[in-house]
């Protein structure tokens, strides 16, 4: 699987039926997935705590450490297609929706190379 080839629904279903073989979906309350989402996503900061944005990219392409970070990350999507799973969203529609929103917040000619949040932009 790579990312030209694979869909969204292919990685949500793949993500549920390894639930369901293991009969973890009685784990899998929106709660539960929300904090292991969380507690994942630390994980994959830890890789780059203490560092400078441009150690971070170092950090990120050194092979040595590169495994553990894709790892982590696959753990970060996963519990993310899992929650929508079990709260039964579409990731899909609820990106489109959330760049649209994202889009009349930041926009361009206001945005480009600022990194202020869109109530501070004039």
């Amino acid at each position: 699987m790579t990312d030209p080839t694979t869909t969204l629904a292919d990685l949500k279903t793949r993500v549920l039926a390894f639930a369901r073989e293991r009969d973890w979906e009685q784990f899998h309350a929106p709660k539960n997935l929300s904090m292991a989402l969380a507690a994942e996503a630390g994980e994959l900061m830890e890789h780059f705590l203490w560092t400078t944005p441009e150690q971070s990219a170092a950090v990120a392409k050194d092979p040595a450490k590169r495994r553990k970070i894709e790892d982590e990350l696959a753990d970060v999507v996963i519990y993310a297609l899992e929650f929508a799973n079990i709260a039964g969203m579409d990731v899909a529609a609820a990106i489109e929706r959330k760049m649209a929103d994202n889009a009349k917040k930041y926009p361009v000619e206001k945005s480009r190379g600022r990194s202020d949040k869109y109530t501070e932009l004039k």
